[in-house]
């Protein structure tokens, strides 16, 4: 998996859920809690992921993860790109298994 169809996969959980933690998005994701966190520290970076904190009844600290304006472009850019690998893998396969089945 590319570094851009991890933040894609990110920014659409947080698009869908803003107070998913990084370890929920990383078990999701399926990448490591150190990758989710360094990915999700170089979005907030670029701009396209604000943080926002605040405490609950029980006194923790949360996060909530919310795209900005930018962030959201990016995500249908990254959407289309990820898209368009997904398609050629597809057809890829399907064509690896029509020989497989003439072989057979």
């Amino acid at each position: 998996m590319t570094k851009s169809d991890i933040e894609y996969k990110i920014l659409k959980m947080i698009e869908d859920d803003p107070s998913l933690t990084q370890r929920q998005i990383a078990k999701l994701v399926g990448v490591s809690l150190g990758k989710t966190n360094y990915i999700v520290r170089s979005l907030i970076d670029k701009g396209w992921l604000k943080i926002n904190n605040f405490r609950r009844s029980d006194n923790k600290l949360v996060y909530l993860y919310h795209l900005t304006p930018q962030g959201l472009i990016n995500k249908s850019v990254l959407a289309e790109s990820f898209l368009r690998r997904k398609s050629e893998e597809y057809n890829r396969l399907k064509e690896e298994i029509e020989i497989l089945k003439k072989e057979i």
